[in-house]
């Protein structure tokens, strides 16, 4: 009986010329035999970083993570020997070899990488994350609280981090108890220029904060809080309002997104940092924090007059006398929404 054979991508270890093996049909069955070819006949390996990157992407996505990680390997080392300076592109390939790891529960060799991803590139987001998981997998709560929110200092709206906070600071709640901040390593302080790169890269880069700008997950809110969580959320809710009254708008929008990962069902929290998006010129994010008030509190005055400066500003005229409208139903005498009624029918004419 004449053998058939067809190709099938390698995986043995022992065929590492070629990495191709047949399946031959044989009168005892299939078997695996691996097709070695002299070296000087062996197909030619990419010599392109930015394809064996593209092609470590590709198995990354299809679960292959070893795979993956060989090849963004091997990308690094042909980027070092060539001695070219490009921290930008070694960045990515060790932030990408770390998710790999992380994925295969490699927690230690994902934190090496990714210290070596922010120490090309500071205060890159994915690193950032990927290293703060390993923390949190390996339990090092301390550790992973700093990265989560260095994250946050970056981008307020990042999902997974604040999940992330939202998790860490339970764990350290209850092993070191309530005096768990004055505990902690410091957390560095996130120049302007970093926040900046973040934002000018294109939205392809985003993908870690698709899911919401500064929107709890949709577990979160359909939780019923206990009174602890209800208590803490309190406690994070006063920490912001101090922050507000230093002018530290970013940090109290931080400090209200965690009090709403606890208990997401107190309207004025959702006003409070509609009010720093307002001072920080976020005005969609302000939009969103004022409705959500207002399913919660149909009567909150300062969720309409907010919702209606940021539908102002975002040129919205319709919608702002709609809800100053609405405000004047509650308080017909309130002087700051007859002036901004009059701000905006000015604008219309």
């Amino acid at each position: 009986m004449a053998s058939t054979a067809r190709p099938r991508r390698c995986t043995s270890a022992h065929c590492g010329c070629c990495r191709r093996e047949l399946l031959r049909t044989t009168q005892r069955g299939t078997e695996v035999v691996p097709v070695c070819r002299p070296p000087g006949m062996a197909p030619k390996l990419s010599d392109s970083v930015e394809e064996l990157r593209a092609a470590g992407n590709q198995s990354f996505r299809n679960g292959q993570y070893a795979e993956a990680s060989a090849l963004y390997e091997r990308a690094l080392r042909l980027l070092q020997a060539r001695g070219s300076a490009d921290p930008e592109e070694e960045s990515v390939l060790y932030s990408n070899r770390a998710a790999c790891y992380l994925k295969d529960g490699n927690c230690t060799d994902c934190i090496k990488d990714c210290t070596s991803a922010l120490a090309l590139v500071p205060f890159s987001i994915k690193p950032l994350l990927r290293r703060a998981s390993a923390y949190e997998a390996l339990e090092k709560y301390s550790l992973a609280y700093v990265d989560y929110k260095t994250v946050l200092q970056i981008d307020n709206s990042v999902a997974s981090a604040l999940e992330g906070i939202n998790r860490i600071t339970r764990a350290l709640m209850d092993s070191l108890g309530p005096e768990w901040r004055q505990k902690l390593p410091p957390i560095p302080v996130v120049p302007v220029s970093a926040q900046k790169r973040w934002n000018s890269l294109p939205s392809e880069n985003h993908k870690e904060t698709a899911k919401t700008k500064s929107k709890e997950t949709t577990a979160t809110k359909s939780r019923v809080p206990s009174a602890g969580d209800v208590e803490r959320a309190k406690v994070l809710k006063e920490e912001g309002n101090e922050l507000v009254k230093k002018g530290n708008h970013k940090k109290a929008i931080e400090k209200y997104s965690e009090s709403l990962l606890f208990s997401s069902l107190e309207s004025a929290t959702y006003s409070n940092r509609a009010l720093c998006h307002l001072v920080l010129k976020q005005y969609k994010e302000a939009v969103k924090d004022c409705t959500e008030a207002l399913k919660l509190d149909g009567k909150n005055v300062k969720a309409f007059y907010r919702r209606a400066q940021a539908h102002k500003a975002l040129k919205d005229y319709k919608s702002s006398l709609a809800d100053i409208s609405s405000l004047l139903q509650i308080e017909p005498r309130n002087g700051p929404a007859q002036k901004l009624r009059q701000e905006v029918n000015q604008n219309m004419n």
